[in-house]
């Protein structure tokens, strides 16, 4: 501590002691290095699963203590401040000494350790997540934090140990591998077929609802697009910003709705809307270059490997198998209760 705090003394106006850094919890620095990236309290506390407020409170503590700012509050957002960027030098090098600390102590595999997966809200909570029961009965030392959402997290900066997302990853010094392709296609349940009947067309569509879904990594526009309309304004019954929402909607009847051909095996009581439209989004993993420096980490990420398996998972393959050839294939262990919680079987009966 005593060599942080002379380097970062050396580089503001402002001598910073050694029992002042002592008093500043690795966490606040933490808050710091995650605000001096995004450069939005926002953002940070998205990236931290946190609130806007309590990152706030964590920076203006900080502050305190170090007596002087570290960021300026500009329209567009924030700068850090001379004092700021010494200090964010600083507290990236202990975050990676903090990584290299991790690796050399998970040598040990009965030692208990968390791995972090990031993995957009869908294929988290329908695919992974049930088969992370098994996982977690053969790797009982490691805690797995699944973060889902729809946000790419940073694996350069750590936010995450590995991420599994629907954009190819843009950073060159990332490790990235095509893990399989997602299949889209239109379906509608059996109530809503009911209400409203089935469109023959695209040009049939416009006389339907539609449910749409908001949110990142999700191509926008691009319903319009593939329904060759200027826009879907006029005809979307709801919309959402989450995946699980989307699904419930479309097997609640509320519209008409594209989803990954896998809920067939999921056991989804839908039918597919043969309209001539379909879709596919390429499913990547990608995480830090000395990411498979920490034991458990690296075994995480061969499991992962294989949920996506095509010789497994047929509907993970690059070539388009149609819904309805799915249907009645047996789901992997463990997928009941999802099934059960993303499409139940009961039904509230119309009058």
């Amino acid at each position: 501590m005593a060599k942080f705090s002379q380097r970062v003394s050396a580089k503001t106006k402002h001598p910073i002691g050694v029992a002042l850094i002592e008093r500043i919890p690795w966490d606040d620095l933490r808050v710091l290095v995650v605000v001096a990236r995004t450069l939005s309290f926002r953002k940070a506390a998205t990236a931290l699963r946190t609130a806007t407020t309590t990152v706030l409170r964590r920076i203006e503590r900080l502050e305190e203590l170090l007596e002087f700012r570290l960021f300026d509050r500009v329209p567009d957002g924030l700068l850090l401040t001379a004092e700021g960027r010494a200090v964010y030098v600083i507290a990236q090098e202990m975050e990676l000494t903090n990584h290299k600390l991790r690796a050399h102590l998970d040598q040990n595999p009965t030692t208990r350790g968390t791995v972090r997966c990031s993995v957009t809200e869908g294929l988290g909570t329908a695919w992974i997540l049930p088969q992370l029961a098994q996982f977690c009965r053969t790797h009982p030392s490691t805690i797995v934090e699944l973060r889902c959402a729809m946000e790419v997290a940073d694996v350069l900066h750590m936010e995450a140990d590995v991420a599994v997302q629907l954009q190819r990853p843009a950073r060159a010094d990332a490790k990235a591998l095509r893990l399989g392709r997602m299949h889209l296609y239109p379906f509608a349940s059996k109530r809503y077929i009911e209400l409203y009947g089935l469109p023959k067309s695209t040009d049939d569509i416009k006389q339907h609802r539609l449910v749409d879904q908001k949110a990142a990594q999700v191509e926008e526009n691009i319903i319009p697009r593939l329904l060759n309309l200027p826009s879907i304004e006029g005809i979307v019954g709801f919309r959402t910003n989450t995946s699980t929402a989307h699904a419930h909607a479309i097997d609640l009847g509320m519209g008409i709705g594209g989803l990954p051909t896998y809920v067939m095996a999921l056991g989804a009581d839908l039918v597919p809307v043969d309209i001539g439209v379909r879709h596919q989004r390429d499913i990547w993993m990608t995480y830090h270059p000395d990411a498979r420096d920490v034991r458990r980490v690296a075994t995480f990420i061969d499991w992962l490997r294989t949920l996506f398996d095509s010789k497994r998972y047929p509907w993970f393959g690059d070539e388009f198998i149609h819904p309805r050839d799915l249907m009645g294939t047996p789901p992997p262990p463990d997928m009941g209760l999802a099934s059960r919680t993303l499409f139940p079987k009961h039904r509230v009966k119309t009058a």
